[in-house]
């Protein structure tokens, strides 16, 4: 069955780091876009990074310059390493694809369970 997996999720003091990946099983072909999303408690799913294809990558403001996302040359694998870290990042991380040839946020229809991040102060 074709799913995506992601792993590597935990608990951590902010200011430490976390990187989490995400696996993909019954896809024959590389993706056009991956992503991470989050959705912090109690409030809605905001859009943190993506790389296309090509190797562009976009961010959102707050993890610029402490996450980065990276992906295996199969273009099926994804990666976030994610340094000082801090209270707010904390959110159920989710790793979505998509063969649609824009990166936007609604483009992307294959979504993994999540993986849950917690920064402690």
């Amino acid at each position: 069955q074709d799913r995506l997996v992601e792993s590597g999720g935990g608990s951590v003091q902010a200011g430490g780091s976390l990187k989490i990946s995400c696996a993909s099983y019954g896809y024959t072909y590389g993706f056009n876009c991956m992503g991470w999303f989050r959705r912090p408690p109690g409030k809605e799913r905001e859009k943190v990074a993506t790389i296309a294809r090509d190797g562009t990558t976009t961010y959102v403001d707050s993890a610029k310059g402490r996450f980065t996302i990276s992906q295996d040359k199969t273009k099926l694998s994804l990666y976030l390493e994610m340094n000082s870290l801090k209270v707010e990042d904390t959110a159920m991380y989710y790793c979505a694809a998509t063969y649609a040839h824009y990166c936007t946020s609604d483009s992307f229809n294959f979504w993994g369970q999540g993986t849950q991040v917690t920064v402690s102060s």
